[in-house]
């Protein structure tokens, strides 16, 4: 019989024979690479499958980011993990580089207001949308929003019929820079600016999106793309 091939041993976590220092280096660069090499938010879940059992991430993730400071990326917290972004006042120079940041994603003032609608009373229905703005929220601005990954479907409503709600998605916390819901723009703070009022939208008062100025409205409503 030939000899059995030798198991492959799994990553090195502890890294004990490495003094304390080296140690927490190697696990800085681990978790830089890890992150670096991500096209979406790394959980902290993930991460911890590269260091030690005692290895604070907290602070792993503090150290990475005093490295990063003057850089023009840095490492931000969002959509329930971590991510290298590149820093906004570098958005220009890239653009005027290669071009980047016209993705397809950016959304009519129609479609900002919409998916606002949905981020502060989610679950909600289309039919609740279109009470809210007097009009038909159609299906085409739905599946808009759904294709660009925004919003899915949660779960059915207890009305007649019983339809399906919408609800916003990881994709949706990670294009506009939110590490979690409780990100968005205080409610108070909008209703003050008149920008958003259930009550208002319930009585039909709320402003008609297409019939508004060249304003931006992902901005007034505190919806402003990070990518």
């Amino acid at each position: 019989m030939g000899r059995r091939a030798r198991p492959k041993e799994g990553l090195d976590t502890e890294l004990a024979d490495l003094p304390a220092d080296l140690r927490w280096r190697e696990w800085m660069g681990r978790v830089e690479a890890v992150i670096f090499a991500s096209p979406e938010p790394v959980t902290r879940e993930a991460l911890a499958r590269v260091v030690g059992r005692d290895c604070s991430i907290d602070l792993l993730i503090d150290d990475l980011r005093e490295e990063l400071r003057g850089r023009p990326y840095e490492l931000v917290s969002i959509a329930g993990g971590w991510q290298h972004r590149t820093r906004k006042n570098f958005a220009e120079a890239i653009r005027s580089a290669i071009g980047a940041g016209s993705d397809g994603r950016a959304l009519s003032q129609a479609e900002a207001l919409i998916l606002a609608c949905i981020a502060y009373y989610q679950p909600i229905t289309r039919g609740e949308l279109s009470g809210f703005f007097g009009k038909e929220v159609s299906r085409d601005t739905i599946g808009r929003l759904r294709g660009l990954g925004f919003i899915a479907s949660g779960p059915r409503s207890p009305q007649p019929g019983a339809p399906y709600t919408y609800v916003t998605t990881k994709a949706f916390l990670s294009h506009f820079g939110l590490e979690m819901l409780r990100d968005l723009r205080d409610m108070e703070a909008l209703e003050d600016a008149g920008l958003l009022s259930k009550d208002k939208m319930l009585a039909g008062e709320f402003p008609d999106p297409l019939a508004e100025g060249p304003n931006d409205r992902e901005k007034q409503v505190g919806l402003v793309s990070r990518e």
